[in-house]
């Protein structure tokens, strides 16, 4: 995928201090939309998840807390189960395809 192009990424954090945490889930609320409580999806061109993630570097003890980036295939399969977190009228897509699947019963 080219720089140019927004990707899909998933960003997962476990963080030890409770301070440190609501400043992590800030910074991540303002770019993303939060999937469960310390898992948020984010759509952006890979410069600005540069960004996004050294900024959050800031925000956090490395030898505490633990962050995690993954990039979404474009193509994916994706099934949920349970509850699903967001309001039944918000989805999310990405060139055209729905992303966040509806919660299967």
């Amino acid at each position: 995928m080219a720089d140019s192009q927004n990707g899909l990424y998933l960003i997962a954090y476990d963080i030890a201090d409770p301070r440190r945490l609501s400043r992590v889930h800030r910074a991540l609320k303002k770019q993303g939309l939060p999937v469960q409580y310390s898992v948020f999806t984010v759509v952006m061109k890979r410069k600005a998840l540069i960004r996004l993630l050294e900024n959050i570097e800031h925000l956090i003890e490395p030898a505490e807390d633990d962050i995690r980036c993954y990039r979404l295939p474009e193509r994916s399969d994706i099934k949920t189960l349970g509850q699903q977190y967001f309001p039944e009228d918000v989805m999310l897509f990405t060139d055209g395809v729905n992303r966040l699947l509806s919660v299967i019963n």
